[in-house]
C-alpha cells in the first residue's frame, strides 16, 4: 500500500484531507479501481461547506500524484480498498507506527472532532481500574473520558459515534462490556478459500501463507474496537494443512499480524488441529499420554514466547470428521483440560467448541435426534473442566437454522464457563444475498438465557476481501449488531441498533431512514416465512445451503429430517417422541410441550402434525405455510420497491439492486416450490385460491 499521511486542516474548520502521496505510474492503477468502486474525478470544491472527503480530485507534480479521496455523503469511504460503513467520518486508515490503543483514540478523536464537534474538547484520563470500561464526563464544552488502556479506545469511540448519531451528550456516562471474551470466529483456510464465506476471499491467507494488507488489517482492527470485540481468530475450526504451520514455521508471521491489531484491543486467538503432535513422529494425540503432553507444553511456550498475549486455542474435535479425546476412549473434559494445561501459565484460553453429533446417522434411526447431541455430550461434565477452558455452543441445538430455540446445554453447565456462538456468516439465512438482519432474532434468544450462564461470546465471521466486506452492505449491521450485543446484551434493542447503524452510515433524512430500519426490522420474519415452515429447518439446497430443496437432506446423514407425508410433518421432541424436551428447565419445557403454548414459529420444531391442525389464529397448519410463503415474497417485493427509493450512494446502490434481484428470484423460488411441495404430499387447496403448481 502506498504510504498514507492524514492532515487536519483548521482545527475549527469543516474539512480534513487525506493524502496519499504515489509516483505517476501508479495513477492508472487507482484509474483501474473506477468501475469497482466507483470512485470519480472531478475538482475538489473547497467551499465553506466543504463536507470531510467530499471530493476526489487528481494533482500532477513532475514526480508524484496526490489523490484526495472521495467522500460521498452519507455512503461508505474508500481508499485503495479502503472500507469504513458505520465509521464515514474517520480518516482510511491508521498510522502503522502506533503502539498502544492511546494512541489510536487520541489519533481518531483528534481526526474527527473538528467536523463532528469543533468545539468539543475531550481529554484522555488512564484509571486501570476501569479495565476495558470507561467513565465519561462532560462539563460544558469539556469532557474527560477515563479508562483503562483500552477503554480508552472504547469511549473515544462510543463518543464519536454519538457525536455521528445526534445522540445527545449526557454529563455523565459509564460502559464496561458484560462478557470478558467478544470473539469473532474466522473461518478462512490457509488457500485463501472461506469456509461458508459470501464475501469474497481471505483477508488474512492467500496460497499457503498468510498474505494480508496491512491498512486493511488496521481497518478491522478499528472495526472491531469500535463495537467492542476483543478476540479475533484467523483460520478456520477445520484446520487443513498447511494451517497448523501458524503455531510452528509461520509463528513469526503470526506475531507480525498480532503487533498490528495490538493498538486496538484485539487480541489474536488460532484454531489449532488435534492431532497434531502425530505430525511430529508421536503416534497418537491421546491427551492422557504424556508425549503429548510434553508436546504441546512446549509448543505452548514456543507460541506465547513470540506472541505473549495470544487470547488462547481455539478447538473443534470428534466432529465432522476431526480428530479428538473420542478416538482414544477419552471424554472432552479429558482432552480440553489437557490443552488448558498447556496455556495456562500464559493466561492462555482453551475455548472448546460443543458442535458434536453422529455426522453419520443412518436415515432410518428413529431413535437418535441430532438435537439432543450436545447436552448428552457435555451436561454430564458439569464442573470437571478447568477453569481456563470455555466451552462454545451454538446458539440453538442444530446449525444456525433460521429459527430453532436455544440449545439447553446454554441453561445447564452452572459449574462451566461458556460461551454462545452465533453465525454473522448468513450461510442457511441468506448468504450475504438475501437481507437478513439479525439483531431481533438475538433479542428473542436472550429472553429465554439469563445473562450470567455466559461468561463469553463468538460469531463467526461475515467478512472476506470484497471491496464491501461484507459482501452486502446492509450485512454491516449485523456486525456492529453483534459487537453491541456482545458488550451489554440488555442495551442492544433491535430498533435502536437499527436506526444508530442507519443514521452512522447512511445520514438518511428520517423519512428514508424510517423506511430502511422497516426493511431490515422485518427482513428476518420475511426470509422465514419464504423458506422452511414454522421451525422445520432443513430444506436449503445441499452443501451450498442455498435455494429450496424440501427433501434435500431428508435421507442423508446429517440427522436432519422433517418426515412430512401426506398427512402430517415435523418432528415429536416431547416427552412421548425423542425426549428432546425434557432437556430443558421446567418453564420452557412445559412451553415446548403443549401445542396450546409452544410458539408458532416453533411448532413443528417440537411437534407432529396433521396438516389439517387448527392454529390458535383459526387456520389450519397447511393453509398457514401457504399464506407465510405467499406473504414473504409479497415482502421482497415491497422492500425492493422500498430500496429502489432510497438516496443510496453509488456503491452501495449496484450492490443493494443486484442482491434485491437475486432475493426476489430466491423467494421466488422458495414459494413455489415449497407450496407445491405441500400440496402434492396433502392434496389440500388454498383457501385463497392463489396459484399453486400441480
Amino acid at each position: 500500500m502506498p504510504h498514507s499521511r492524514h492532515h487536519r486542516v483548521n482545527r475549527k474548520g469543516h474539512f480534513r484531507l487525506i493524502l496519499s502521496i504515489l509516483p505517476p505510474e501508479k495513477t492508472a492503477f487507482f484509474a483501474q479501481f473506477d468501475a469497482q468502486l466507483c470512485f470519480s474525478c472531478h475538482p475538489v470544491n473547497f467551499s465553506p461547506n466543504f463536507f470531510p472527503f467530499s471530493g476526489f480530485g487528481l494533482c500532477k507534480s513532475a514526480k508524484y500524484a496526490i489523490l484526495l479521496v472521495k467522500y460521498v455523503t452519507g455512503g461508505i469511504l474508500f481508499m485503495a480498498n479502503q472500507w469504513l460503513s458505520w465509521l464515514p467520518f474517520l480518516p482510511a486508515d491508521v498510522p502503522a507506527d502506533f503502539a498502544s490503543p492511546r494512541e489510536v483514540a487520541a489519533f481518531e478523536l483528534a481526526q474527527a472532532l473538528p467536523t463532528l464537534s469543533p468545539n468539543l474538547h475531550v481529554s484522555l484520563a488512564e484509571d486501570d481500574s476501569l479495565g476495558e470500561g470507561f467513565h465519561a464526563v462532560r462539563k460544558g464544552d469539556d469532557v474527560t473520558i477515563f479508562g483503562g488502556k483500552t477503554g480508552l479506545l472504547y469511549g473515544a469511540y462510543w463518543l464519536l459515534m454519538a457525536l455521528a448519531s445526534g445522540s445527545a451528550l449526557p454529563e455523565d456516562h459509564s460502559s464496561a462490556p458484560q462478557y470478558a471474551l467478544r470473539m469473532i470466529n474466522c473461518w478462512d483456510n490457509a488457500d485463501g478459500n472461506v469456509e461458508r464465506g459470501y464475501s469474497g476471499r481471505s483477508l488474512f491467507f492467500q496460497g499457503g501463507k498468510l498474505t494480508y494488507d496491512p491498512a486493511r488489517m488496521r481497518q478491522l482492527g478499528r472495526m472491531m474496537a469500535s463495537v467492542g470485540l476483543n478476540v479475533l481468530c484467523i483460520n478456520n475450526v477445520n484446520v487443513h494443512d498447511p494451517a497448523q504451520l501458524l503455531i510452528e514455521d509461520d509463528l513469526p508471521d503470526l506475531a507480525k499480524l498480532a503487533a498490528i491489531f495490538r493498538p486496538f484491543g484485539v487480541r489474536l486467538m488460532v484454531s489449532i488441529d488435534y492431532s497434531q503432535p502425530m505430525r511430529h513422529g508421536i503416534p497418537t494425540a491421546d491427551p492422557l499420554d504424556e508425549r503429548v503432553q510434553a508436546w504441546w507444553k512446549h509448543q505452548a511456550e514456543v507460541v506465547y514466547a513470540a506472541i505473549p498475549d495470544l487470547a488462547g486455542f481455539l478447538v473443534k474435535a470428534d466432529s465432522e470428521h476431526r480428530p479428538g479425546p473420542f478416538t482414544y476412549g477419552r471424554n472432552h473434559a479429558e482432552g480440553a483440560n489437557m490443552l488448558a494445561r498447556a496455556l495456562k501459565p500464559f493466561g492462555g484460553m482453551l475455548v472448546w467448541r460443543c458442535f458434536v453429533y453422529n455426522c453419520q446417522q443412518d436415515w432410518r434411526d428413529e431413535k437418535t435426534d441430532r438435537p439432543k447431541a450436545a447436552y448428552e455430550h457435555y451436561v454430564y461434565l458439569d464442573g470437571q473442566f478447568d477453569d481456563n477452558v470455555i466451552l462454545q455452543v451454538k446458539n440453538g441445538p442444530f446449525d444456525f437454522q433460521v429459527r430453532e430455540p436455544i440449545s439447553p446445554t446454554l441453561l445447564a453447565m452452572p459449574k462451566t464457563k461458556l460461551a454462545l456462538e452465533w453465525q454473522l456468516a448468513q450461510e442457511y439465512t441468506g448468504q450475504q444475498i438475501d437481507i437478513f438482519a439479525m439483531p431481533v432474532m438475538w433479542q428473542e434468544l436472550f429472553a429465554d438465557m439469563p445473562r450470567n450462564s455466559i461468561m463469553a461470546m463468538a460469531a463467526v465471521s461475515n467478512l472476506g476481501n470484497d471491496a464491501c466486506m461484507t459482501g452486502h452492505p446492509f450485512a454491516a449491521l449485523n456486525f456492529f449488531a453483534y459487537g453491541a450485543l456482545a458488550w451489554d446484551p440488555d442495551a442492544c434493542q433491535p430498533d435502536d441498533i437499527i436506526h444508530r447503524w442507519i443514521r452512522l452510515t447512511y445520514r438518511f433524512a428520517p423519512d428514508d431512514e424510517n423506511a430502511l430500519a422497516d426493511v431490515l426490522l422485518g427482513s428476518r420474519h420475511a426470509y422465514e416465512q419464504y423458506t422452511a415452515p414454522l421451525g422445520i429447518c432443513w430444506m436449503v439446497t445441499p452443501n451450498q445451503h442455498y435455494g429450496p430443496s424440501p427433501d434435500g437432506y431428508e435421507y442423508q446423514a446429517w440427522g436432519t429430517y422433517h418426515k412430512a407425508d401426506r398427512n402430517a410433518i415435523g418432528i415429536d421432541r416431547t416427552a412421548d417422541g425423542t425426549g428432546y424436551v425434557l432437556q430443558y428447565p421446567e418453564a420452557l419445557r412445559r412451553r415446548f410441550e403443549s401445542t396450546q403454548t409452544c410458539p408458532d414459529e416453533l411448532l413443528l420444531f417440537f411437534h407432529r402434525l396433521p396438516y389439517t391442525f387448527k392454529m390458535r389464529d383459526g387456520r389450519t397448519l397447511i393453509q398457514r405455510i401457504y399464506d407465510d410463503h405467499f406473504e414473504g415474497y409479497e415482502w421482497v417485493e415491497r422492500a425492493a420497491s422500498i430500496l429502489k427509493a432510497l438516496p443510496l450512494p453509488d456503491f452501495d446502490r449496484a450492490l443493494v439492486d443486484e442482491r434485491i434481484g437475486r432475493q426476489l428470484h430466491n423467494a421466488r423460488e422458495w414459494r413455489d416450490i415449497i407450496n407445491t411441495f405441500f400440496h402434492r404430499l396433502s392434496g389440500i387447496e388454498d383457501v385463497h385460491e392463489r396459484k399453486i403448481y400441480r
